[in-house]
């Protein structure tokens, strides 16, 4: 499989808050005649600075071609250590981000600073990120955006601060903000060397999938399609598609705003997400998928007419796999797959007594894990279909369970949740609940 990203410029950063606040900062003027007074910046200097005030970003390339990238470079750099009023730190970032911005190849001469001085050209910006003035900590983590996106040699970036920066905006309230972080991201994404330390930065994921699932009925399908396009990206690591269901239960996330997608692009980015996982981690994650009944809504899918011809191909590609792995799972394992992945329903092992007569021991194997695994959703899950079903399945389970397998219920509270729920609001939990009790009253470990 080719890690394919889209051919788009190297980073898109198109945030309506933060064009507002560069607008207001672009129409102020510095007094650099103070500072040239001050003799902390000298008269070429302060005409440096003229020549690309108030312009447009063709004036401003125009200018860079005459008067030389590097002269431009090395006088930001200057400022950005020298000068300290944040008025004019706002204007030396947004500057820095004109000149990033006019012109891709621009950026080349800021790493080339690092020949000179290895803390260059991002550390001055990485200190920016916790400035109290937003508009700085912004610029600043667009510009080490544009920056780390075309830096020769992504391995040797230590960005951590930057993903640290916008998790927290990611977590935050402000919705602009966030938007402006996950446009970072997707870029930061684009490049492969990022993708681990992004997925091992505390929190980064988990805010990211929140901010999805939360927001999946309220967002705007460019959010939804911006958010999930992280997540592909990131999927594209063998690390991170073994292990991101898991941990963040995104399977039927993605399933859930593709069923109810209404733009083409959305429901595409989350199939190609799904691919990716089935591809690189199929063990890991085709009997959540089959679980989830992703299986009948890719045949739903393929028989719809598309524009992008892509999709149908993923869409093929995912249910052909599904179809396979359904032929050879067995039904023990469709059912320890409802078990893992917390998606209990009343399909037919449920109600089948030769189906626990044959297989309740294998609920005993690993130390009890499936076991453990049941009666840690009875604890913790507050859906009623799923309460109804596990206290059945206890019910089932003692009926054949080992003497060791009756002990250790007690053991992992099972015992004590099954009484408790026969106290539930809900009628058809209290009914499970007491039949479990009930049936087997009789059994010494009740």
């Amino acid at each position: 499989m080719e890690d394919q990203v889209p051919d788009v410029p190297l980073v898109f950063i198109s945030n309506a808050y933060l064009e507002k606040k560069a607008q207001s900062v672009e129409q102020r003027s510095i007094l650099w005649e103070g500072y040239q007074r001050a003799s902390l910046v000298s008269q070429e200097e302060v005409d440096l600075i003229k020549a690309i005030d108030k312009k447009s970003a063709t004036e401003i390339q125009n200018v860079l071609n005459d008067k030389g990238v590097e002269t431009y470079v090395s006088l930001i750099f200057y400022l950005l250590k020298n000068l300290s009023r944040p008025d004019t730190i706002q204007y030396v970032c947004l500057k820095t981000d004109e000149i990033l911005s006019a012109n891709e190849t621009n950026a080349q001469h800021f790493h080339n600073a690092a020949s000179k001085d290895s803390s260059l050209p991002f550390e001055p910006f990485l200190k920016l990120l916790d400035n109290e003035d937003e508009f700085i900590a912004l610029e600043a983590s667009k510009v080490l955006t544009l920056l780390a996106c075309s830096a020769p040699e992504p391995t040797t970036v230590d960005l951590s601060a930057l993903y640290v920066w916008i998790t927290k905006k990611l977590a935050g309230n402000q919705n602009d903000i966030a938007e402006l972080a996950i446009q970072e991201l997707e870029s930061l994404l684009r490049i492969s060397q990022y993708r681990l330390p992004i997925w091992n930065t505390q929190n980064t994921v988990k805010e990211l999938v929140h901010r999805l699932s939360v927001n999946k009925t309220a967002s705007t399908p460019q959010i939804q399609y911006q958010i999930i396009f992280c997540l592909w990206l990131l999927t594209f690591e063998k690390e991170v598609a073994a292990d991101i269901n898991e941990k963040y239960d995104i399977i039927p996330l993605l399933v859930d705003i593709a069923k109810s997608a209404v733009k083409e692009k959305v429901i595409r980015v989350s199939i190609a997400t799904l691919r990716n996982l089935v591809e690189l981690a199929p063990s890991r994650n085709l009997a959540t998928m089959l679980v989830v009944k992703l299986l009948p809504f890719t045949e739903n899918l393929s028989a719809r007419k598309w524009s992008d011809a892509d999709i149908l191909e993923d869409i093929d590609f995912v249910k052909e796999r599904l179809q396979e792995d359904f032929q050879s799972l067995t039904t023990f394992e469709q059912y320890a797959s409802e078990v893992e992945t917390g998606k209990l329903e009343w399909s037919p092992p449920h109600k089948s007594d030769l189906f626990w007569k044959e297989n309740a021991q294998k609920l005993e194997e690993n130390n009890f894990h499936l076991l453990r695994t049941l009666a840690r959703l009875l604890s913790t899950s507050n859906s009623v279909l799923v309460l109804s079903v596990g206290a059945s399945d206890i019910g089932y389970y003692i009926k054949f369970a080992s003497t060791a397998g009756k002990n250790i219920l007690q053991e992992i509270g099972a015992k004590r949740r099954i009484m408790e729920l026969m106290t539930h609001e809900d009628q058809e939990v209290r009914y499970h609940a007491l039949m479990a009790v009930q049936k087997y009253m009789h059994q010494t470990s009740w």
